[in-house]
């Protein structure tokens, strides 16, 4: 699943930001703050209502990121 996903574009690291942590297109939403979201059972539609700068693009990026990540 996330070789079909270029999250590259989506996932920003800035060392001034949420502590150099990974976000999303440099906003102050960290791909963690979204992978704890989908863990407690948050639906994706109800993550973009609390973010609504957030894309369904975007948390598909961050699973796809933690995939690669997982894969080191």
């Amino acid at each position: 699943m996330s070789e079909g996903i270029n999250y590259n574009s989506r996932i920003t690291l800035e060392p001034g930001k949420r502590s150099g942590q990974p976000c999303i297109r440099g906003l102050r939403i960290s791909v963690s703050d979204v992978l704890s979201y989908l863990a407690s059972g948050m639906p994706t539609e109800e993550i973009i209502d609390d973010f609504p700068e957030l894309t369904k693009q975007d948390i598909l990026a961050c699973i796809a990121f933690a995939a690669n990540i997982q894969k080191c």
